[in-house]
């Protein structure tokens, strides 16, 4: 079994992310590796344990926790109902919480680990590509409120990430494609040869070839590592990674978390994001032709031209990324370097609305 190990460094510990096809195949004895046997509480939803709740037979002695597929499960309420869980079991601060699913499943596994008891140990096992590529890493976790997304969260980095590609087989196309608007966006900012493998191999990734999806998760996970180890916190250079986040997010919000993948949010946010760039002349109309090109290729977004601009910025302006009434926004330079910002302007963010398809 080839197995990639990256090692990523954070505030509290050192942690571990191996990516290798049929990973989970070796589970009790990388856990036993990794000194992490012991008390665990799996936390999955129900469509995932159905397909895959058989790899993780016997890691527990209780029934997993099931937690309701989707972004509208990602809020306090659900988090309730796993500390709930957590007590009854008596579970103490040995323990480790095994978020076994998508992002919605590790940020909400996440946050109740890191808020139990003041934190107890997570192991994060995403079984969707977006999950894998980016939001099992880093330790962020969290959760949405009714005015917008992740409002309420924590950095709990994770103990251990097991990202194994056999699992993305059963993803649906759209489930799939979503994720891959994520490795888009670390073509855009930070690697060219992952967006030109993008343009050239979209057919064997979406036959999940392991010898080109692999390579890429890999490499996402290595560049998501690389800037979560330089800025855990986000004061910084990780803000790279919410490039087509702020209008993405804004999406998300103002349709209730009802429309969208969170990945497909993304693609529209990249989409805007790079109009802007060019308005600025940080970014060419031939990489924003390609950009356009690519997602087009991957297949079709969900439609936005019902959707009002001024109900998108006022979504805007809750995002955590305004700091001191100034939003941090992230422009491109080229394709696979960026540039952050602070003085994008309403009028700016308008006409990048308006160019994806938004009503004024």
């Amino acid at each position: 079994m080839n197995v990639t190990r990256i090692d990523v460094t954070s505030e509290r510990r050192r942690y571990t992310v191996l990516i290798g096809a049929d990973l989970l195949s070796t589970l009790p004895a990388l856990l036993d590796e990794h000194k992490l046997s012991g008390s665990l509480l799996v936390v999955s939803c129900p469509p995932v344990w159905r397909l895959h709740g058989k790899r993780l037979k016997g890691l527990a002695d209780d029934a997993p926790i099931l937690i309701p597929d989707g972004e509208r499960a990602k809020r306090l309420p659900t988090v309730s109902r796993i500390y709930e869980v957590m007590v009854e079991r008596r579970l103490d601060r040995a323990a480790s919480l095994v978020a076994f699913g998508g992002g919605v499943v590790g940020d909400v596994g996440g946050f109740a680990a890191a808020t139990y008891l003041r934190g107890i140990r997570l192991i994060q096992i995403p079984t969707t590509l977006l999950a894998q590529v980016d939001s099992a890493i880093g330790g962020k976790v969290g959760v949405n409120l009714r005015a917008g997304k992740n409002l309420v969260g924590a950095f709990h980095p994770p103990s251990l990430v097991l990202c194994d590609p056999a699992v993305l087989r059963t993803l649906p196309r759209r489930e799939f494609r979503a994720g891959l608007y994520e490795v888009v966006k670390y073509g855009v900012i930070r690697s060219r040869p992952i967006f030109d493998r993008l343009q050239s191999s979209l057919p064997a990734i979406f036959a999940h070839d392991p010898q080109v999806l692999t390579p890429i998760i890999a490499e996402c996970c290595q560049i998501k590592a690389d800037v979560v180890s330089a800025d855990e916190r986000e004061s910084g250079p990780r803000r790279v990674l919410n490039f087509g986040h702020t209008i993405g997010h804004a999406l998300e919000a103002v349709t209730k978390y009802r429309r969208f993948r969170h990945g497909e949010a993304i693609g529209y946010g990249m989409l805007a994001a790079a109009h802007i760039s060019v308005a600025r002349g940080s970014l060419s109309r031939d990489d924003e032709s390609a950009l356009k090109a690519l997602i087009t290729q991957m297949g079709p977004l969900p439609v936005v031209g019902d959707l009002s601009i001024r109900e998108a910025l006022d979504a805007i302006s809750l995002d955590k990324k305004v700091i001191r009434g100034r939003l941090h926004f992230v422009l491109a330079k080229g394709l696979g370097d960026t540039v952050i910002v602070d003085d994008v302007t309403t009028r700016e963010l308008r006409a990048a609305m308006r160019a994806v398809g938004l009503r004024s």
